[in-house]
C-alpha cells in the first residue's frame, strides 16, 4: 500500500504541498486558474500544522482501523482490502461530516461549497503525489508500506 510519509525535521512550513494538492485537484490544473477563476474552488486535501519552529504536513494515514469507514453514514469512505487504501466516493457522499469528527489525525477537510468531505486519493492519475513531487525540502516521502 502507498502512504504518504514526512520528514519532519526536513519540513519548513512552506505549504507548497497544500499549493499543489489544491492544482492537482482543480479543474484548470493551472494554478491562477485554480485560485483566482475556478468556481467552486478546488480544495486541498492536505494541511500544514505550524508551531514554529516545527511544521509537519498532515493527510490521510490509512489507518488500519478505519474509523472514517466505520462510521461513514452511506458508503462513501470504502476501504480496498487489497491494496489497503481508503477511498472516498464524492457521489455517495451527503456531508454529515462524521468522518471528519472521527478522523485520529484531522486529515479529513469538509468542502463547504460542495457540501462533501474531502481526503487524500494520494493522486491516483499520477505516478508520486502531487505534494510529494513537489515539495522543495523532499519532506514528504510517498513509500510501499506493508499492512
Amino acid at each position: 500500500m502507498k502512504r504518504v510519509t514526512i520528514k519532519e525535521e526536513a519540513c519548513i512550513g512552506c505549504g507548497l504541498c497544500q499549493v499543489y494538492c489544491t492544482v492537482e485537484h482543480s479543474k484548470s490544473k493551472d494554478p491562477i486558474k485554480a485560485y483566482l477563476k475556478e468556481n467552486p474552488k478546488p480544495v486541498s486535501r492536505v494541511r500544514v500544522e505550524t508551531n514554529k519552529p516545527q511544521s509537519i504536513s498532515i493527510r490521510c494515514q490509512q489507518c488500519k482501523d478505519t474509523p472514517c469507514v466505520n462510521v461513514c453514514l452511506t458508503g462513501a469512505m470504502t476501504l480496498d482490502k487489497e491494496t489497503g487504501q481508503v477511498t472516498h466516493n464524492s457521489e455517495k457522499c451527503i456531508g454529515c461530516w462524521t468522518c471528519i469528527m472521527v478522523c485520529p489525525y484531522g486529515a479529513i477537510k469538509p468542502d463547504t461549497v460542495r457540501r462533501i468531505a474531502v481526503k487524500c486519493d494520494l493522486c491516483p492519475d499520477r505516478e508520486v503525489p502531487a505534494c510529494v513531487a513537489n515539495c522543495p525540502n523532499e519532506a514528504l516521502v510517498c513509500e510501499e508500506v506493508t499492512q
